[in-house]
């Protein structure tokens, strides 16, 4: 197993002075790796694979996908998305800067995902972002997504061309996943419909109906930490890229594709009766089905009307970072203000529809069983800062509060979590780690590029899970547990004497007030963490979303004489 050499201003790792060379900088209070490109090479396309001209900007796409009269239509839905605005989120432009200071060159691989024409114009060698253009900023954008390959071959379902074209890569993918993307180098659109005829080169793609399309961004894992033996991660040798491309070898820094990969959505699909997918849905199976309903419309201005266009708003749970955006980009052309507001109440729809609630008085306890409806763990993604908890309340006959479990101040952005459920995961370093960086051990938010840890991780899994399976592919359950199957958590509830109501309500938040602080004081090197700071304050401070709620009568019914 390898293990992590240092190169320390010429001294011994033995010596245990952990002042890392940043070229010729070095951030008082900072322990950072000296990082390379080499350190976080990821198999697929490179720099240099792609001529920036072969690739369309969202606003020209939108000349024909734009004008079908509805804004339910491709450009008009994705110009409010996270998609399309994943290079201008503040929260990740400030976890960028971290990330880099603690890490360098880890920015390259951030920006395959969130800034992938940045690839294609080389300006993702410049790890830091401060070589990003407007171009790039225009995100995950149309041309992009619809001229990815799939990386793994599928004979009779692949494009035939395609087998040449992964032959021709320097280093093919072997996995989805870790920003592993294939781009056609032409240029070509692809989009799953055999009987598409646009007025531009296309090829069908059955990979575009698939969720293994989106584990492209999706399953991420950092490539400079392994997995050693059991559920533990240990850092790689400075200078070499990680011997597997395969986030599941790697400490897990989001997991929401395999967490679906392995559940009862994929393995077979659910019928949700309609909560997901649009209108007359009912067997859910891909992430598509549910982040992309249907609806009636056209794709283009000049093509039929279809029964089954696909919404592009990709709506997810980012409610605080869609306001954090829009309040940045006020007065910017390329940001459309009504677009991002449309995907704000889808999002939180999403949201609404992710849960459910059971409460039940069981002699002087109340039971509160939280029911995961979506098709991976509650809540997924980005791992630091997003949570959900109970907030449980006791009323007498008039209203009066008698007790209140998960109180949020508003005032100060404060959670009373010790009284409560909170369902999140904790990242952070470990011993050895720390000693290494001469960082403290344990739970540490915006060090995301040096955890190797996981403290605890009690989000509730979806339909189908299993431990094994979970654990396999760095998903597991800590500091909880769930059985296989279970898909739900139940907690109990002292009832006060008096109470004659309980109120119970499932709360969401994206940006707790201790994340954002973090990444505030931890950026060193310019303003974004600053600026991600005063957009959290101007926007409400990150307030907890209301997800679900359940008012439960405590009065005993007199038996019939």
């Amino acid at each position: 197993m390898r293990r992590r050499i240092l190169k320390v201003l010429g001294v011994s790792l033995g010596s245990l002075l952990v002042i890392f060379a940043l070229g010729a900088v070095a951030h008082a209070g900072l322990a950072v790796f000296a990082g390379t490109l080499q350190d976080f090479h990821i198999p697929g396309t490179q720099v240099g694979d792609l001529n920036l001209e072969n690739f369309l900007s969202s606003s020209a796409c939108s000349e024909c996908h734009g004008q079908t009269g509805k804004t339910s239509g491709p450009s008009p839905s994705w110009a409010g998305s996270m998609m399309a605005h994943a290079g201008r989120d503040p929260l990740w432009k400030a976890q960028l800067t971290t990330a880099e200071q603690d890490v360098t060159s880890v920015g390259y691989y951030c920006q395959r995902c969130h800034v992938p024409l940045s690839i294609a114009d080389g300006n993702a060698n410049i790890t830091d972002g401060s070589a990003l253009t407007e171009r790039d900023r225009d995100g995950i954008n149309c041309h992009f997504c619809h001229s990815l390959v799939d990386p793994i071959y599928k004979p009779g379902k692949s494009p035939s061309s395609d087998l040449a074209l992964l032959a021709s890569l320097q280093d093919p993918p072997l996995t989805y996943g870790n920003g592993q993307f294939v781009q056609d180098p032409e240029g070509v659109r692809r989009a799953p419909r055999p009987d598409a005829r646009p007025l531009h080169e296309a090829a069908y793609s059955p990979f575009h109906q698939s969720g293994d399309f989106c584990g492209t961004c999706h399953d991420i894992g950092n490539p400079e930490i392994d997995r050693a033996d059991g559920y533990s991660f240990i850092y790689n040798t400075l200078g070499e890229h990680s011997t597997s491309s395969d986030p599941h070898t790697q400490f897990p820094l989001q997991r929401t594709y395999s967490e679906w990969k392995l559940s009862s959505f994929a393995q077979r699909g659910v019928n949700m009766a309609g909560r997901f997918g649009g209108k007359d849905a009912d067997v859910v199976k891909t992430c598509q089905d549910c982040h992309m309903p249907r609806s009636v419309g056209k794709a283009a201005a000049f093509g039929p009307t279809r029964k089954d266009l696909r919404s592009h708003e990709f709506a997810g749970a980012a409610v605080a970072v869609l306001d954090m955006i829009a309040a940045d980009n006020i007065g910017n052309p390329a940001v459309d203000q009504a677009a991002i507001a449309r995907v704000r109440k889808s999002s939180l729809q999403m949201l609404r529809n992710a849960a459910l609630l059971k409460v039940s008085r069981r002699g002087k306890n109340l039971k509160v069983r939280v029911i995961n409806q979506s098709g991976h763990k509650l809540p997924t993604g980005h791992s630091e800062g997003r949570r959900i908890w109970l907030n449980v309340k006791f009323l007498d006959r008039h209203g009066k509060l008698l007790a209140e479990h998960g109180a949020y101040d508003l005032n100060t952005a404060t959670l009373d979590s010790a009284s409560t459920v909170v369902y999140e995961m904790e990242m952070g370093l470990d011993n050895q780690a720390a000693q290494l960086t001469q960082l403290d051990a344990g739970p540490k938010a915006a060090r995301m590029s040096l955890a190797n840890a996981i403290f605890k991780d009690n989000r509730i899994p979806p339909r189908g899970f299993n431990n094994l399976a979970y654990s396999a592919a760095g998903a597991a359950v800590i500091g909880w547990s769930y059985k296989d199957g279970q898909y739900w958590d139940d907690s109990q509830w002292d009832v006060p004497t008096g109470a004659a109501r309980a109120l119970v309500t499932l709360n969401y938040q994206s940006t707790p007030r201790e994340y954002i602080e973090a990444l505030r004081d931890a950026n060193v090197t310019n303003q974004d963490g600053q600026r991600l700071y005063e957009l959290w304050t101007q926007t409400g401070r990150g307030a907890p979303i209301e997800m679900v709620r359940q008012s439960i009568s405590l009065v005993r019914k007199k038996a019939a004489r």
